[in-house]
């Protein structure tokens, strides 16, 4: 008769890592994608505690990947904490030839890590009980192994142990996805807020469609998918009830309002394109939204500025925090709304920045405090090395292509200049020796709707006889002031992508 699997100690180690799969599995299930999920608080602190060298590498180098090696990480980690809970519940329940100790240890141990973690004492016990009942289980087949000779295998015994285990991880995995909340915009409640004007929101998006470009693929003015960036793989559920916004530092008095006092106050629909910093010079983290908020300014007004550097600190429920001169907040909004809808938890819910014309990174998310500062101090990603408070780098990118029948070639992409504006784009087939200017899009409207909104791209088309041989398409934009902009290329590291848009064609 072969050896109880409890009893060796290749055994005792394949039980424990089984217990660690289960009771991350569980977790997930109770949670779903969540911070009370096991691995968040880990992701968490190792994406806060990383030398810059490394956050700067994993941006620009392996993008939206390093978030998730880093949530891989964490997932690692806390399975391995489950795995030695279990590992020393099963060596203290065989010293003291105590059958019940492993399983209740295990259950205990684990509940333990979780809430050290998370500081949440029920949902721990997602867990907990699956972890603990990888451990009954084993214990459970080495007993029947020892009267009922089929199952006396020591190799078939560990083999069930680890198929429940999987078996606990893909139901897990499937049960917290479902009950992971929503974080896309296009799932988002719509938006009733008392100070929102409904009727000028969707006459505003109707406008965006009828001026959108014909491109097929091509985003059109108001973004279907717009891009996530933030210093969370796992964002942090917020709720609005108790959400609270305060003004304070170097004020005359300090302010604080919630929720709803926001949402009454007289709201503008204003659309404004983000661009992160980090991203590639042709990349997709470039998209617009009309944003439904409050003007940030009569808060300033009313709060009373006292500031010796004339400089502002964003702080977020998330930990983050960006300074930024008060000129710029002065232009920006408290952001409740997205295109009609309520503002999703992935971009901020339920209060983020607007800050117009600079990197997507000063339009903080999940915000709770404006603090006015007396001195400079240097944001999160200042001390990470990045330089992008600024005003954006102008771009016009080259996303769309269509080879027609008649053996034109079609081009298409956005322009985006900040407050600067985009007045043209040109195109050169030639590699940048001769230039023809490219149609654009109609400019989206302004808040009132008289003239042009200040902080939004603009489509372009261009359409040309394509050559039989290879040749070199470059693009670039004019602002309003008539200034082209900047050739030299520059990457993402420290202060955002540069440079003209080339790419070459057979």
């Amino acid at each position: 008769m072969g050896q109880d699997l409890l009893d060796s100690r290749g055994g005792q180690l394949l039980v424990a890592v089984a217990a660690g799969l289960a009771g991350l599995a569980g977790s997930y299930a109770v949670t779903g994608y969540t911070p009370a999920f096991l691995a968040s608080p880990v992701e968490r602190t190792l994406a806060r505690q990383m030398p810059g060298v490394v956050v700067s590498f994993a941006i620009t180098t392996l993008g939206s990947v390093g978030q998730q090696l880093n949530l891989l990480t964490a997932v690692a980690i806390v399975g391995l904490f489950i795995a030695l809970a279990a590992r020393a519940a099963i060596l203290v329940g065989q010293e003291a030839n105590n059958r019940l100790l492993p399983g209740v240890g295990t259950a205990v141990l684990t509940w333990v890590v979780g809430v050290a973690l998370t500081g949440e004492l029920v949902l721990a016990a997602g867990a907990a009980l699956p972890a603990a009942a990888v451990v009954v289980l084993a214990q459970g087949l080495d007993a029947l192994g020892k009267t009922t000779p089929p199952l006396s295998s020591k190799r078939r015994r560990a083999l069930s142990t680890i198929g429940v285990a999987l078996g606990a991880t893909a139901l897990g995995y499937s049960v917290g996805t479902r009950r992971t909340p929503t974080a896309t915009a296009r799932d988002a409640p719509r938006l009733t807020a008392p100070g929102a004007d409904r009727e000028d929101i969707e006459a505003k998006l109707d406008v965006a469609a009828e001026r959108s470009l014909d491109l097929d693929g091509l985003d059109p003015l108001v973004s279907e998918r717009f891009f996530e960036v933030d210093i969370n793989s796992i964002d942090p559920e917020v709720d609005a009830d108790s959400w609270t916004l305060s003004v304070t530092g170097a004020v005359e008095r300090e302010l604080t309002l919630d929720y709803d006092e926001l949402r009454e106050m007289p709201a503008e629909n204003q659309f404004s394109t983000l661009r992160c910093v980090g991203e590639k010079l042709n990349g997709k983290k470039m998209d617009t939204a009309l944003w439904t908020g409050v003007p940030v300014d009569q808060l300033l007004d009313e709060a009373g500025i006292q500031s010796g550097c004339e400089c502002v600190m964003l702080r977020a429920a998330d930990g983050y925090f960006e300074e930024f001169p008060i000129d710029a907040l002065r232009d920006g909004m408290l952001v409740y709304g997205m295109n009609g809808t309520v503002l999703p938890r992935g971009h901020g819910y339920p209060v983020r920045a607007l800050v117009p014309g600079h990197w997507g990174e000063v339009n903080v998310k999940w915000l709770t405090e404006i603090e006015i500062l007396d001195r400079e101090a240097e944001g999160y990603w200042e001390k990470r090395g990045w330089q992008g408070t600024g005003p954006v780098n102008p771009v016009a990118k080259l996303h769309y292509r269509e080879d027609t029948d008649d053996g034109r070639r079609r081009l298409g992409g956005h322009a985006y200049g900040g407050l600067d504006g985009v007045s043209s784009v040109e195109v050169s087939t030639d590699g940048g020796v001769t230039w023809t200017e490219a149609s654009l899009s109609e400019p989206l409207p302004s808040v009132d709707g008289e003239g042009v909104a200040a902080d939004a791209w603009r489509q372009w088309e261009y359409a040309y006889a394509a050559p039989s041989g290879g040749h070199t398409v470059v693009v670039r934009m004019v602002d309003d002031e008539g200034r082209v902009q900047p050739e030299t290329e520059s990457k993402a590291y420290p202060s955002g992508p540069s440079g003209w848009v080339r790419q070459e064609f057979a």
